[in-house]
């Protein structure tokens, strides 16, 4: 972090010492990233309620279960220097955050599918009876899975960070 700051024109930023802050900073970002996911989707479904579907919202539900698989494995589990092996060790760490990470990309590849499938293409078909005005709900909904999916990596990076610094 230090070395963006470095590179900016402000001389006021470059004095400041983040290594001490990374986790605080990380976990403020993540939080923020959290809130603001959640807050697009439940902003679609109150203000265009007769565009969205209450499934639509299994999306976030997942990618929220998926970033608290990821981030409950420490990074020192994932790499085996764990001072504890926990319940299952290394290998049980490594398949809860591999199935966390797979409901993660499931998720955001649902929300792919509600923003482009439901959206954005209107079928002409007979059945099809979902036929919205707007198309802000199914960017709200991609949003908020975007914002939950990157979190962990926020959160996981910025934490690591600081381990390795330090």
């Amino acid at each position: 972090m230090s070395r963006i700051l470095e590179a900016l024109p402000f001389e006021c930023l470059q004095n400041i010492d983040f290594s001490e802050k990374r986790n605080k900073i990380a976990s403020i970002i993540a939080g923020f990233l959290f809130f603001s996911g959640w807050w697009f989707a439940l902003d679609a479904s109150a203000s265009y309620y007769q565009d969205t579907r209450d499934v639509f919202h299994l999306c976030g539900v997942f990618a929220t279960i998926s970033m608290f698989m990821v981030n409950v494995v420490s990074n020192s589990l994932l790499r085996g220097d764990g001072f504890t092996d926990g319940c299952l060790g290394p290998a049980g760490g490594r398949i809860w955050f591999f199935f966390g990470i797979m409901m993660g990309f499931g998720s955001l590849f649902g929300a792919c599918y509600i923003l482009f499938g439901e959206y954005v293409y209107i079928s002409d078909n007979v059945n099809n009876t979902f036929k919205p005005d707007h198309t802000y709900p199914g960017v709200a909904f991609f949003l908020q899975n975007v914002f939950i999916s990157s979190l962990g990596g926020v959160k996981t990076c910025g934490a690591d960070l600081a381990i390795r610094d330090s």
